[in-house]
């Protein structure tokens, strides 16, 4: 079965939105930035013919990616299992009274599990949406246990295998990836001050990557992972350096008496948005980390604090966090500047790989808990196997 016999939902945020049509029925183009300021509707798809657990999973997912599971004979899309412990599928595409079966497939081991659960989802995503499935990816993020106690912790998207990763009794921060690679860099007081480790996942080897007198936090790496930001207090301020991966090769960017902080690459490497407070209040800035020329994001329709950036992987959109009031919210912005739109309460946003999903930090109740974002319908979901106690999350790339 073609795309051009599929009809498309795409909301992505990396270009034009488009309704393409079955048979002729021609294109209708979205205003992008109307999209993110009104929101879009969940898509409605029925799940038939599933274990518990495996409608469970797709669930999560699907909701997670711009899908709403409804009851029997109300969704536009059914997704229908069957064959006993194998987990098959047909992905039903109904039009008016007429049903189209858009794919079928099965999964590749003897029995069901989450995994192939997840790549189910991901199929359905891609071939209807033509955009990148994200239930298979990892978030890292700081967790502390019940005396207090936090450790950096890696688990699936949805929260299912955490397991920590470090085991140091002693404060940790701002954990971030390696792209592409099963390696994750944060600061630890292990060895007494601020320090920032790498860490191979895959070996569980660990390497003081920078150890100056003072702060050494807010690690952020490059697109090709060869360069990393971070901030230092070495200077006798919190100002923006750059260097190799290994640490080596330092170059200082910011010389100013406030406070830098939160350093995100473009995609593209060749731009770093920071936090500043050197304009008089922490606003956003861009950096060029060769030549060092800043100059200010301009961002209208959110004033107060701007910190937490993070570049979206299609190089569009600028996630940060924002103090309105007396509390924190999940705002985005286009990379270039301009109307700032917001999200939801809460902190620390990190894109996903598909640039349309955050997963970000909010509190209730006094808990710190996880969630999921999706940016075009404005809906989320908690990580419900990741609550009470967790924050700065980092999605793998």
């Amino acid at each position: 079965m073609t795309v051009k016999h599929i009809l498309v939902v795409c909301l992505s945020l990396g270009g034009s939105v488009f309704f393409s049509g079955i048979d002729g029925l021609g294109q209708s183009e979205i205003d992008l930035e109307r999209t993110l300021l009104t929101g879009s509707d969940p898509v409605p798809i029925e799940l038939k013919g599933y274990s518990p657990t495996i409608r469970k999973v797709l669930t999560f997912d699907l909701e997670v990616m711009g899908w709403e599971v409804v009851p029997s004979g109300q969704g536009k899309f059914a997704l229908v299992g069957g064959g006993g412990a194998q987990l098959n599928a047909r992905l039903i595409d109904r039009l008016g009274s007429k049903e189209r079966v858009l794919f079928n497939w099965t999964g590749p081991s003897p029995t069901a599990t989450r995994r192939e659960a997840h790549f189910l989802a991901n199929t359905v995503v891609e071939k209807v949406f033509g955009q990148q499935g994200i239930a298979l990816t990892r978030i890292a993020y700081k967790h502390a246990d019940s005396n207090g106690i936090p450790e950096i912790y890696i688990a699936d998207f949805d929260g299912f295998q955490a397991t920590p990763i470090t085991r140091d009794r002693s404060n940790v921060a701002a954990p971030a990836w390696m792209p592409k690679e099963l390696k994750v860099f944060y600061t630890s007081y292990k060895m007494g001050g601020p320090d920032i480790f790498s860490h191979d996942l895959r070996s569980g080897k660990r390497d003081v990557v920078s150890q100056y007198s003072g702060l050494n936090t807010s690690v952020a790496l490059s697109p090709d992972g060869r360069r990393m930001a971070m901030i230092l207090s070495k200077g006798g301020s919190p100002d923006l350096y750059v260097a190799d991966a290994d640490g080596k090769n330092l170059k200082r960017l910011t010389r100013s008496r406030e406070e830098e902080a939160c350093p995100t690459w473009a995609p593209d490497g060749k731009s770093i948005c920071f936090t500043s407070a050197s304009g008089g209040g922490a606003r956003l800035y861009l950096v060029d980390p060769v030549s060092g020329d800043i100059r200010r994001l301009r961002i209208s329709g959110v004033s107060g604090v701007q910190s937490e950036a993070d570049w979206s992987p299609d190089g569009k959109w600028i996630a940060f966090t924002a103090m309105l009031g007396s509390q924190f919210r999940i705002c985005v912005v286009p990379a270039t500047g301009g109307q700032a739109v917001v999200l939801s309460q809460g902190e620390d946003p990190s894109w996903a790989p598909n640039s349309r999903n955050l997963v970000f930090m909010r509190k209730r109740n006094g808990l710190k808990s996880l969630s999921i974002l999706d940016v075009l319908t404005c809906r989320t979901k908690d990580i419900t196997r990741i609550s009470g106690r967790s924050s700065q999350p980092a999605w793998s790339r």
